[in-house]
């Protein structure tokens, strides 16, 4: 069975890849591109879906270290703030239930080893 530590080494360059912040946030804040622009919706879209599919595919690997380094909350808040996302979107709604979801089984692991 993978580590928590090798699944980290496939799961972090794999969101790096789509992360919205570095790339395409600068270009919303210095008014380039519109928060609502098709482009950058299906962008973020995409990237709340990967961190999804990351997050249920290490459930039962992670330890709690691991899943706290995927945190997506600070992110997510940097996205809300420059008004790409709203908290109360359904994909972020999923993304921090996963999370509760995998925190809580690595939590759960821990505990019971």
């Amino acid at each position: 069975m993978e580590s928590s530590e090798e699944f980290l080494n496939r799961a972090i360059p794999f969101l790096q890849r789509s992360d919205p912040i570095p790339k395409l946030l600068p270009q919303v804040r210095l008014g380039r591109m519109p928060k609502d622009s098709p482009a950058l919706v299906a962008i973020v879209s995409s990237w709340l879906e990967a961190f999804l599919t990351v997050l249920k595919d290490g459930d039962k690997v992670l330890d709690v270290n691991g899943v706290l380094r995927l945190d997506p909350r600070p992110r997510i808040a940097v996205l809300v703030e420059a008004g790409v996302l709203k908290e109360d979107d359904p994909d972020v709604q999923a993304m921090q239930s996963a999370y509760e979801t995998t925190l809580g089984s690595a939590r759960g692991r821990t505990s019971a080893g």
